[in-house]
């Protein structure tokens, strides 16, 4: 097993500050395409989205050098917290307001929420069919209520936990959930009008 696999992001750190500098780059490894990704979904532009991502690291290891992280267990959130604030503030700089919308990944090609859903081999009909369902989904998840889509892109695009999402996102659980129950309730309802069929 490797480093990455057997130890935990706060032993990771808890090294890093007592001088074991591998430490860092291990939870750069782990942790910088979600980073990254949720960096370039926000502000999406790449070049924008590498300097808030090195800028996240230049705050993480400053914070981490001056003793001054007490985040015990939530190394992930807390960074994720650290771009989001960097990225408020490139938006305040550039006088634009962040969405989160459909944007495009870190490979800069379109992005589409519903990419993690497991392609099974299907014939080339089919295949077509699945690709049109998906494109009209995606169309109707940009249709949400930013809060809405939001929460439910980090849930269903970054895996995040529900409790990852209140604390990047600045509300409670009850919230964050409110939100997504609503999302799902509302993407059904354009679905059904829409005559979408879903079943796949």
């Amino acid at each position: 097993m490797s480093i990455q696999q057997i130890v935990d992001d706060q032993e990771l750190v808890n090294r890093y500050i007592k001088g074991e500098e591998s430490a860092l780059a291990t939870l750069i490894q782990r942790h910088k395409r979600r980073i990254f990704s949720y960096i370039m979904l926000t502000v999406k532009d790449r070049a924008v989205a590498q300097d808030i991502f090195q800028d996240t690291f230049f705050k993480v290891i400053n914070t981490l050098k001056k003793g001054q992280y007490n985040e015990e267990g939530k190394f992930l959130p807390w960074v994720l917290r650290i771009s989001h604030n960097l990225i408020i503030d490139s938006f305040r700089r550039d006088k634009r307001m962040p969405t989160i919308s459909g944007g495009k990944n870190e490979e800069g090609d379109d992005f589409d929420i519903f990419s993690v859903i497991p392609m099974e081999d299907k014939n080339a009909e089919q295949a077509i069919v699945q690709g049109q369902i998906r494109k009209d989904i995606r169309k109707l998840v940009e249709m949400l209520p930013a809060e809405q889509r939001e929460v439910l892109m980090m849930r269903h695009y970054y895996d995040m936990s529900f409790k990852e999402i209140s604390e990047q996102t600045n509300v409670s659980i009850n919230t964050a959930l409110g939100r997504m129950r609503y999302a799902l309730i509302n993407l059904r309802k354009m679905i059904e009008e829409k005559e979408i069929a879903v079943s796949f």
